[in-house]
């Protein structure tokens, strides 16, 4: 038995290449036999920091008689989702359709046609507490197959019916989505604790963004009070991790007590972008404290020499979920001393009892912000976690995820006004262009500086919002034009003539389908960040491409979003940004005067240019660098300083 994952690169592909199951990697080979052999495909996602996926490979793909059944019966399929978003996407719809939720690991059936006809997510090797054993799933799919496959198969074609609808007729978006959209959030918003729903709450950076910026420009103030209690629990969480910084993936409470404990490149990202955002429209330094932790965080843990930064860190150490980030109140006495060790256990919640299996996970949901109080404390913590346990990183650099990152060092270095922010997201840039950029292409994903694999929609359209954050923090023009560089590639090779943007570029592989993500999730997605790229790129340019290249997708957007708003964060912050015009500033440098190095006082979200020469429209006042504001649909006297 040749286990070919031993021969591939990604970390996740690999945590599977001494399993006794007869692995491929996603490829036509693996199809072409199951055709040849008449065998049902037995279809597995997941990705190499998923708690439940290592459960079950340790417990369902390491066993003997689980692996001789796929062995013997099905041509198995193990795919990293973080790779291949792509086939990701079909099959978790598919998921998603047929049992009505989804999750990873995913566990599907496939005809040899790449049909799915049955799903769930992890399976025991042997049936217990209400959880079907795969053993037992493989030998019913198995004689299924041979005795009546069509009535097996009747749901994949129905499936496939439902992806080939057609979509709704696009209509331009009316403003009346962005209060709709804030009125569905106060319907689930969550008054005691924050958050939206009940648990497993997900932070959802981009949406608490959208709420931040519709309260500031719409002067709403449930929305601001949604949007900062929120951010104010996560912080006090113990989905915030208090000693080593960054935020886990999700919380498994109402309270955002106890996390899921993998860490997310991207949540990271996307919480940073909105805890600066909290603190331009606020001034509250707590939130850009948060946002400088979490980068330090991810420079911490996940950074690279090369200047990219890696995708994941694992929820489990030595075997166990969430044990490195567990303390009981002797290790903290042991560490800092009596009196301080107390003190510390005391403000974060650390106690005999636990609120982790007999653990405790640190929080401070019922003490005051201890501000500076245990600052001294927090390395030695840090590093005696550090010694006692470790946790494996996946890492593999993602083109799209940078991106995200690079958009948010760029806001933190606008808020904080410290150039190791900036510098940091021109390096990701500099890796990105020179390992995955080829002509105007990326690649979605690279390891030990080698590209691989083709770009989705969302690696293009997540780098061109970094680079055109890149563009907003510094005023450079090379951002700007490699940002529309990236999006004039997303109207080239990714359009769909229906409307939007496919996942896929023209030249990928053939799937089921040609996959096409809408909706944000715990990520944008790549149409509604193309929606907003393309706004932001009709304001910085006035070039009539964008303008119309947005009015387009906005119009394939409104009517999807209409049904269900709170669905389309991104989209709404794209709407905003056209409802609500942006301030305009016009700065007309003095002869020799450069732009400064340190970030100009702006708000995050205003449309800058920069004259070297002053015109008839802008002339200098009294040879002396000169600035024209308007806002508000109104416009300031010219002066010499920026009205901030």
């Amino acid at each position: 038995m040749a286990n070919r994952l031993r021969q591939e690169k990604s970390p996740y592909l690999l945590q599977h290449g001494d399993n006794p199951v007869d692995w491929y990697p996603w490829c036509q080979e693996a199809f072409r036999r199951a055709r040849q052999e008449d065998k049902p495909v037995f279809l597995s996602i997941g990705y190499s920091t998923c708690h439940w996926c290592h459960v079950m490979a340790h417990e369902s793909f390491a066993d003997e008689e689980v692996a001789d059944a796929l062995n013997r019966d099905f041509i198995s399929i193990k795919v990293d989702r973080e790779e291949r978003p792509d086939v990701d996407a079909v099959y978790m719809e598919a998921c998603q359709a047929f049992t009505g939720s989804g999750g990873w690991p995913t566990t599907l059936f496939l005809t040899p046609e790449q049909l799915p006809f049955f799903a769930g997510t992890y399976f025991p090797p042997t049936s217990r507490g209400g959880l079907t054993g795969l053993r037992q799933l493989l030998s019913a799919i198995r004689d299924a197959w041979a005795q009546d496959r069509e009535a097996l198969t009747a749901p994949g074609r129905q499936f496939l019916q439902l992806l080939t609808q057609r979509p709704p007729e696009q209509s331009s978006p009316t403003r009346s989505l962005l209060e709709e959209g804030v009125a569905q959030w106060k319907r689930t918003y969550d008054e005691t604790y924050g958050g939206f729903g009940a648990a497993p709450k997900f932070p959802m950076g981009h949406s608490l963004l959208f709420l931040l910026t519709y309260g500031e420009k719409k002067a709403d103030p449930a929305a601001l009070a949604m949007a900062e209690k929120t951010l104010e629990q996560l912080y006090r969480g113990g989905i915030y991790d208090h000693i080593g910084g960054g935020f886990c993936r999700y919380s498994t409470d109402r309270a955002f007590r106890i996390p899921h404990f993998e860490k997310m490149l991207y949540d990271n990202a996307l919480l940073m972008l909105a805890y600066c955002k909290a603190y331009a429209v606020t001034g509250r330094t707590l939130y850009r404290q948060v946002a400088t932790e979490t980068a330090g965080y991810l420079f911490k843990e996940m950074s690279l020499a090369s200047g990219a930064f890696v995708s994941a860190q694992d929820a489990d150490s030595d075997g166990s979920e969430g044990a490195y980030y567990a303390l009981r109140p002797e290790e903290v006495l042991a560490v800092l001393g009596e009196d301080q060790g107390t003190a510390f256990n005391a403000c974060y919640d650390i106690t005999e009892e636990g609120n982790f299996h007999g653990f405790s996970i640190p929080n401070l949901l019922h003490s005051p912000l201890p501000g500076d109080r245990f600052a001294a404390c927090i390395p030695a913590l840090y590093a005696y976690r550090l010694a006692r346990a470790s946790l494996h990183r996946d890492d593999k650099v993602l083109a799209g995820w940078n991106g995200l990152l690079m958009g948010a060092l760029s806001w933190l270095y606008r808020v904080s006004g410290q150039t190791i922010y900036r510098d940091a997201a021109r390096g990701i840039w500099t890796y990105l262009s020179r390992v995955h950029g080829s002509q105007g292409t990326l690649s979605a994903t690279s390891r030990d500086g080698l590209a691989r694999g083709i770009g989705f929609l969302e690696d293009y359209a997540f780098c061109a919002f970094g680079l055109l954050s890149l563009y907003e923090a510094t005023l450079e023009p090379s951002y700007l034009s490699q940002a529309q560089t990236l999006c004039r590639q997303v109207l080239t090779d990714f359009t769909d003539p229906s409307g939007g943007f496919f996942l896929t570029p023209q030249n990928a592989d053939p799937l089921l389908i040609r996959p096409k993500d809408t909706a944000d999730g715990a990520l944008p997605s790549g149409n509604t960040m193309m929606a907003w790229n393309l706004v932001r790129l009709s304001h910085l340019t006035r070039e009539d491409t964008w303008q119309r290249a947005a009015e387009a997708q906005m119009a394939f957007l409104s009517p999807l979003a209409a049904s269900y708003p709170t669905a389309y964060p991104v989209f709404l912050l794209a709407l905003l940004a056209q409802a609500v015009p942006a301030e305009e500033i016009t700065v007309v440098l003095a002869p020799g005067e450069a732009p400064p190095r340190q970030p100009w006082p702006f708000p995050l979200d205003a449309v800058v240019t920069i004259l070297e020469q002053p015109t008839d429209a802008y002339p200098l006042l009294g040879e002396q660098t000169t600035y024209y504001v308007c806002k508000n649909h109104s416009c300031l006297p010219p002066c010499h300083q920026y009205p901030s």
